[in-house]
């Protein structure tokens, strides 16, 4: 028998209908992937921004450990070694350096303390600025009055979106939110506040102070 026969418009090809379908389909499926590959891209992007603030708040918590840990207590005869304040922290540390010039807006800190904490000694004040920056400034300490006018501090931008620090001193078994003595704490603990709706969080920062005064 022999097979039906087929007309020319049978081996013509797709119909116009059959191909608007399959550009139809083939843009669902490229609006897919499209949307998919976006989602990944943000994943990723979200991800690496964690990664990065977190270094962040890992090296400022790090620096204030170790500055307050090797704070100075001074001796008899200098004075408070801390004035604290609900939202601020003055003390003296012993403080390396990398580079004296004043660097603002960064916000991965580079201090280190020094070896030896009899050199590089430091005044350091710790607070927010206005523009929500946690700042370090510092000037090299000084036995004597200085006769002429007072230098500018320098500045560290320890961190950046800050909305406040609250500091509180521990001694005698009670936390005190202000503190003016001539011995340091027992502990000191750093709280970051961050604005409403920042998705950073931080646990206290708290250490505690070299509390043996040197003797005068």
């Amino acid at each position: 028998m022999r097979p039906p026969h087929r007309s020319n418009s049978d081996d013509a090809g797709f119909t116009l209908l059959e191909i608007v379908v399959a550009l139809v389909v083939l843009g669902i499926l490229l609006s897919t992937l499209s949307q998919g590959v976006q989602f990944g891209l943000a994943a990723f992007d979200r991800q690496d921004r964690m990664i990065q603030t977190g270094g962040r708040l890992e090296a400022a918590d790090r620096t204030l450990r170790r500055l307050i840990e090797q704070l100075d207590p001074g001796t008899s005869t200098d004075g408070d070694s801390v004035v604290g304040a609900q939202h601020g922290l003055v003390f003296r540390s012993p403080l390396r350096i990398a580079d004296a010039a004043p660097r603002a807006n960064r916000e991965t800190p580079n201090l280190q303390t020094a070896p030896e904490p009899q050199d590089d000694l430091a005044d350091l004040r710790l607070s927010v600025d206005p523009a929500h920056q946690l700042i370090l400034a510092w000037l090299p300490h000084r036995h004597v009055i200085p006769a002429g006018p007072v230098p500018t501090p320098h500045r560290e931008v320890l961190l950046t979106g800050v909305d406040q620090i609250d500091v509180s001193y521990f001694s005698a078994g009670v936390w005190h939110t202000r503190w003016s003595d001539a011995e340091p704490p027992d502990l000191i603990r750093i709280r970051l506040v961050f604005p409403d709706g920042d998705p950073r969080h931080w646990p206290d920062i708290v250490a505690a102070p070299a509390r043996a005064q040197s003797p005068d």
